[in-house]
């Protein structure tokens, strides 16, 4: 009768070791191979739970920074007419929240699953330090080389968040001097007064110069003759001033009563008196004229002079000579604009 085989036998030599030591190994890291997986799977899960918290957040952030700005420019007029009829209005501040709430959104993603990852490969075994620090270097150099770009998307954060101007607005960027008409994290857009479009880069931007916050001031400089009555001047400028106030035309336009400042200089030709009145931003330059216009009615029906330059030319014939103010035989008076043939 022949004997049975042990099975044990079939785990002789090279192969028996080799399953010997995995089953080695598996006792003593069951519980790492089981649990880092799950550790792994919760980091991940938790990463998008926070993810999805952080958005929410933001949305809820800029929604009551929007709130509070639209707040605000209610209690002071603030923005161009044109803003305030609703359409352009609603545009800048869709802007505004769609830019602002992408940007916060996207630094929460990063930052959030950049912290996952290096929690995912610590639980792993990987060592974070060599990682880090070649992370560091290359961040670094694309520092040096991108200085420019972040500069620019730093100043457009800036600009959105202080809502130094947006769409609609009337501003003055240096050479760029128009309407606005797109802020982007990079680039702003001005559309100047000929039609031409500037893209000026965010960090460019040195200083701005609003048109269209909060109020403006027409400024009108009247010149009028020295024996001309001042106080009559004076008189007759703040009678144009209420009446073009009580037009209802301009009613919603003008702030306040155009006063008089005074005599702003004295020129060769004339007193220059100045004429001002606050006004509902980017409508100043449409009520100078029409202050303007108004008054130089108002001084033609009362009489008042506005000066204009008047010059007399001598012209001296050959061989002869003449005096100013005196007309000689070969001199001949000649008005300011005359040709001799």
């Amino acid at each position: 009768m022949s004997p049975i085989p042990d099975p044990a036998a079939h785990l002789a030599g090279p192969a028996g070791a080799q399953v010997q030591l995995a089953e080695s190994w598996l006792r003593e890291n069951a519980s790492w191979a089981i649990g880092a997986p799950v550790r792994i799977l919760v980091i991940v899960v938790g990463a998008l739970i926070v993810r999805a918290l952080a958005k929410r957040a933001v949305t809820r952030l800029v929604s009551r920074v929007l709130q509070n700005s639209d707040a605000s420019e209610s209690r002071s007029r603030r923005g161009p007419a044109v803003l305030q009829r609703g359409s352009r209005a609603s545009e800048r501040r869709e802007q505004r929240a769609r830019t602002i709430g992408t940007v916060l959104s996207s630094v929460a993603t990063v930052v959030i699953f950049v912290m996952a990852l290096a929690m995912a490969l610590d639980e792993v075994g990987i060592a974070l330090g060599p990682l880090l620090a070649g992370a560091g270097v290359v961040g670094l150099a694309i520092g040096f080389g991108a200085q420019s770009l972040v500069a620019d998307y730093l100043a457009g954060l800036l600009i959105m968040f202080e809502d130094q101007y947006g769409v609609g607005d009337v501003v003055d960027l240096g050479e760029a001097v128009g309407e606005v008409e797109d802020v982007g994290l990079r680039l702003t857009r001005v559309r100047d007064l000929y039609g031409g479009l500037w893209c000026i880069r965010n960090g460019e931007i040195l200083r701005v110069k609003n048109d269209s916050q909060d109020w403006a001031r027409a400024v009108l400089d009247v010149s009028v003759a020295y024996d001309a009555d001042l106080d009559e001047v004076y008189r007759v400028l703040e009678e144009a001033g209420r009446e073009m106030r009580e037009d209802p035309a301009f009613r919603d336009l003008l702030l306040e009563e155009p006063a008089v400042w005074g005599v702003q200089s004295l020129d060769a030709d004339g007193v220059l008196v100045r004429l001002a009145v606050r006004t509902v931003p980017l409508e100043q330059w449409g009520v100078t004229r029409e202050l303007r216009q108004r008054v130089k009615k108002a001084l033609d029906r009362n009489g008042i002079e506005i000066p204009f330059p008047q010059r007399t030319l001598w012209v001296r014939g050959e061989g002869t000579a003449s005096v100013p103010g005196q007309a000689g035989p070969a001199s001949t008076p000649m008005a300011k604009g005359a040709r001799e043939d």
